[in-house]
């Protein structure tokens, strides 16, 4: 597979073609909504956030897919194998809910039918808030993140579709922020320290065609002390010009070429999954401790999506060889298919 890098300028071209696809460490590439020559209805847009330590996880998510939007928030028991969804639609926004065209500038303030969630910039960081009183049946979520974002490097991948010239998905992964601050679930309190505690942003913009499966993996936290991540994935687009796998390790991108996916046979959390690299340098175990499942069937609207919460061990290999040993790594993988 080739590894095409990226140059700076706009997203698209006048006929709302991705001028360059490839990959990136920083955001190179300038999002347009008013670019896109698709429909209003195509265009898919989310900021996701996702608050780990080695026991627990919240998952922050707000969503403009056009016929819906969404205001998600998800908490993960990873010790206890449990879990509480929790969202509220907003009818065919259509752009109307206004994501920013930067990962790096434009607040998220988005509230309805009594749920709140905000993502702010602030100098150093960002800042997550959320409120959502209906969560597990009335008990109610409230919480206030802080993240830091120290220079650091990120994966941002630009992917055409081969079967329409106009689909196209634009991703920044941002791993490894360190993540302080307490979220409270009725009565209970649960604090995140920024020496255990890392966040990950999935920001995605683009325009999907109908039938999509992705595979997905994402991990931060430390490996001897140092600050460790990766992002790995396939599945949808033509990838021929780069793929979105990735190592972070103190703030510097380590590219990787090709990852498969080994699942077990049965449910996604019914046995340890194993990931392996065509260059030989990702061969890593997961071990689930929760699936974070979700299933729509609304007749041409159809989603399954398997998000499996656990821990990643085994070792890699950065660009100048070095060998680190992983072990027991908070993180999730996952397999979505969406009809959309």
């Amino acid at each position: 597979m080739g590894q095409h890098v990226m140059g700076e300028g706009p997203l698209h071209d006048d006929a709302g073609r991705l001028i360059d696809p490839g990959y990136a460490a920083h955001e190179v590439r300038r999002y347009d909504r008013a670019a896109i020559a698709a429909e209003p209805v195509r265009i898919k847009e989310w900021d996701y956030y996702c608050v780990m330590n080695a026991d627990l996880a919240l998952a922050l998510t707000v969503a403009d897919n056009a016929y819906a939007g969404f205001l998600g928030v998800s908490w993960m028991d990873l010790r206890a194998g449990n879990f509480v969804n929790h969202g509220v639609l907003i009818p065919e926004p259509m752009g109307r809910m206004a994501l920013p065209a930067s990962a790096d500038r434009g607040d998220i303030v988005q509230a309805t039918d009594g749920m709140e969630l905000a993502f702010r910039h602030e100098a150093g960081g960002r800042r997550l808030t959320v409120h959502a009183p209906g969560f597990a049946d009335g008990r109610g979520l409230s919480g206030e993140i802080w993240l830091d974002q120290p220079a650091m490097d990120r994966m941002v991948i630009a992917t055409p579709f081969a079967d329409d010239p106009h689909a196209f998905y634009y991703n920044q992964k941002i791993n490894c922020m360190p993540a302080r601050g307490s979220v409270k679930i009725g009565n209970e309190s649960h604090d995140f320290l920024s020496e255990n505690a890392f966040a990950l942003l999935d920001w995605g913009r683009g325009v999907w065609t109908y039938d999509n499966v992705w595979y997905w993996g994402s991990a931060s936290g430390l490996v001897d002390g140092r600050r460790f991540g990766f992002n790995i994935g396939y599945g949808f687009g033509d990838t021929s010009a780069a793929s979105e796998n990735m190592l972070f390790v103190d703030g510097r991108a380590h590219k990787l070429d090709e990852v498969t996916f080994h699942m077990p046979e049965g449910p996604p959390d019914s046995g340890n999954w194993r990931f392996s690299s065509n260059d030989g340098r990702f061969e890593i175990d997961f071990a689930p401790a929760v699936n974070r499942w979700a299933k729509v069937d609304a007749g041409m609207v159809r989603t399954e999506q398997d998000q499996v919460f656990g821990w990643f061990s085994g070792r890699v290999i950065l660009d100048d060889g070095t060998a680190m040993t992983v072990r027991d790594l908070p993180g999730f993988a996952e397999k979505v298919w969406n009809r959309w």
